[in-house]
Formats: C-alpha cells, structure tokens, sequence
C-alpha cells in the first residue's frame, strides 16, 4: 500500500469509530508565573494549581504562600497577596525592584514545601525608530481585498554573542501577544544561535513582527517593546511556540515545558512554569499616511 493510501484508509477508518480515552490524573503541582522588569510600579508572581488536561475550569489560586524575592546585593522584596486570588503583588511608592546586571532568586513557601528559582536584568538595546509601509495583500475568500500599513521597527543589536531578546506589539498603549504561536524571540539579531547576527540591525521578519495578523489603519496607535531576556528564557519561550503550533498527522506528544523553579526537596513535587525578568525599551507611534514609506513594487 502506497504511503497515500495509507493516509487515506487513516482518515477513513479514524471516522468510524468513537474511542473513549480513560486519562489519568497527575498529582496537583504549582504553577509559577513571574516576570519582573526594570520598569517602576508593581511587580507580580501569579500562583495557581495545575489542572488536568481535559478540565476547563478557571485554574484555582495558590493561597497562603509566602513569596519573596531577593536580589544579589542583599534586598529583599516581600510579595502579598492583599485580594486573596493568587497574585502575589510587590509594591513601594518610589522604588523600583527590577534593575540592569542584578541577579534575583524567587522563594516561594508553600505549606512544607521551598521552592526557588534565580534569574538576571540583562542589557537592552534603545529601539531607534518605527515605521510603516502601505501594503496591499491578495484577494482571500475569507477577509476579501485587504490595504493597509505594515508595521516594522529599528534597533541594533549589543556587540558581544548571546544576548537574547522577547519582542512585543504594543497596541493601543497596551503590549500584548495574541497567542502563543505569535511568540517572536531574538538570539542577537536574528532568529538562533550560530547566525552571524551580532552586533546588527535585527532581521526584516523579526523587525514586521509587531505586525499582527490584520494589516494596521491609518490613525492606529502602535509601538513595540523589546525585552531583554535570559538564554534560558529564549528557550522556554521557543518550546512555548513549539508547543502551541503543534499539530497534525505528525504532531508530537504533548508534554509539560521544564521550569526553571525547583523544589528545595529533591523527593517532593516539582513545580511548572517560569521565573524570569527583563529590562525593556519601549517606542510608540501614531500611523500617519503622509509619513509611510511608499510601496514596494
């Protein structure tokens, strides 16, 4: 049998029958969410508890931990949670936690059990300009004819290989990613270790990424914030996307991302999620038809 036929009688037959899968359910672990910056105001670690992978529930708040951070010149900063729904939330008028060359470990006291993770603020490039190029993009029968403005922005990456950037659209004052398969991370200037990327202008399709799935209007308000980030981050980001565009014939197993939070007993439940901290530059703008590049024959 040909490899198309095989396929075929794949489909054919998978529509036959009802299979009930009879899923186990893990222990319950805890599921960390943090992210500081060198951006001032409140800084915060989510908790929540891990949930099968069939239930759609609201994830359920972690509650009564105790949640510290403590940066390597001996600052601690003490995380409450005032509203009781898991988010931890540091906060004093005047001060800012997060800072460029520190390093920070997280504890998090939960019941008997420890659990810590460290991370550092690494080094940022200033985002030197944005700007946007009038498009028309090809008939679909879905959206019909479509015109609009392609967004793209300039910075330069450090001299000196590793750095490692997460980079985000900012839409309406607000950074955001739509969805996980839209996660866009730079090693240097372009997308992986091993390019000759050091030192240069990001590449052209990391620059449009703040272009979402729609083209931009006229009047739009948009920007880009770029993060700095740790190799370890860039990593788990990369496995995020992975993960999230999995799919198909030949998608494989679905399996928890390794977490960079470690529990202080080697014998006790491990935790998922991802403790890491950035230092951002931030560039916004208002299209402006007059100001747009002219279009690319």
């Amino acid at each position: 049998m040909g490899f198309a036929a095989l396929l075929a009688g794949f489909f054919l037959t998978g529509c036959e029958d009802v299979i009930d899968l009879e899923t186990q359910t893990g222990p319950r672990q805890l599921v960390v969410d943090g992210w500081i910056t060198n951006q001032a105001g409140p800084q915060t670690i989510k908790l929540t508890w891990s949930a099968s992978y069939f239930d759609n529930t609201p994830a359920k708040p972690v509650l009564n931990a105790e949640v510290v951070i403590r940066d390597d010149r001996g600052t601690i900063y003490e995380f409450e949670d005032s509203l009781g729904n898991g988010q931890y939330i540091w906060q004093k008028a005047g001060d800012t936690l997060g800072h460029v060359g520190r390093k920070y470990t997280l504890t998090i006291k939960q019941g008997a059990e420890t659990f810590t993770s460290s991370t550092e603020i690494r080094r940022v490039p200033a985002v030197d300009s944005i700007v946007y190029t009038k498009e028309k993009l090809p008939f679909e029968p879905d959206k019909g004819p479509r015109e609009g403005y392609v967004a793209e922005f300039y910075a330069r990456d450090f001299v000196g290989e590793g750095d490692t950037y997460w980079i985000k659209p900012v839409i309406r004052g607000k950074a955001e990613v739509q969805r996980a398969t839209s996660i866009s991370i730079a090693y240097d200037a372009a997308f992986g270790a091993g390019a000759p990327s050091d030192g240069l202008i990001f590449i052209l399709p990391l620059r449009q990424s703040i272009t979402t799935d729609s083209l931009y209007s006229a009047g739009n308000q948009i920007g880009v914030e770029l993060h700095s980030i740790t190799n370890e981050a860039f990593e788990f980001l990369k496995q995020i996307r992975e993960q999230a565009g999995n799919g198909g014939l030949f998608a494989t197993p679905i399996a928890n991302i390794r977490s960079n939070v470690v529990n202080a007993n080697p014998a006790g439940p491990k935790a998922l999620g991802f403790f890491g901290a950035s230092a951002i530059s931030r560039m916004e703008t208002t299209i402006d038809p007059a100001k747009a590049r002219p279009e690319e024959d």
